[in-house]
C-alpha cells in the first residue's frame, strides 16, 4: 500500500498535470472553478487507475495533497467525487449536477483514485491483474 502511494504521489508530481487530461467542466454544470485533470496513471504495461485531479482553490502550489479511495474493494471513487467531496454533485434522488458549497479542494489538491484495477474506469488486462 504504502508503493501505491509513493508511486501515486511520484506520477502526479513527475506528470505535471498533462494537458491532455484536463476537462473544465460536466454537462449541464457550471465549469470548474480551479484546474481539473481526469486520465490514467499507468501500473504496467496491461494494468492503469483511473484518476481524477482537482486542483486548490486556496494555492496549489502550497496546499496539500489529499488521496481518496473509496471503501471496498469494488466502489469507484467516482462516488466520492461526484457525491460527497468534489466540487461538483449530484444529490440522492436527483437528475442534475450542481456546486458542491464544502468541496474538499477548496483548501487542498485532491486526487480520487479508483482501485484497485478493475474498479470504475480502472482496468486490469489480465486476471493477475486485479
Amino acid at each position: 500500500m504504502k508503493q501505491l502511494f509513493a508511486s501515486a504521489l511520484l506520477a502526479v508530481a513527475s506528470l505535471a498535470a498533462p494537458a491532455e487530461d484536463v476537462f473544465t467542466g460536466l454537462p449541464t454544470a457550471d465549469p470548474f472553478n480551479s484546474a481539473t485533470y481526469s486520465g490514467y496513471l499507468t501500473v504496467s504495461e496491461t494494468k492503469a487507475l483511473h484518476y481524477v485531479f482537482a486542483e486548490s482553490y486556496n494555492n496549489p502550489t502550497t496546499d496539500p495533497i489529499i488521496i481518496w479511495f473509496n471503501g471496498g474493494p469494488g466502489c469507484s471513487s467516482l462516488l466520492g467525487f461526484m457525491q460527497e467531496n468534489g466540487p461538483r454533485m449530484v444529490n440522492d434522488g436527483e437528475v442534475f449536477i450542481e456546486d458542491n458549497p464544502y468541496p474538499w479542494n477548496s483548501r487542498a489538491n485532491v486526487l480520487w483514485l479508483e482501485s484497485p484495477a478493475g474498479v470504475g474506469w480502472s482496468y486490469a488486462g489480465t486476471e493477475q491483474d486485479l
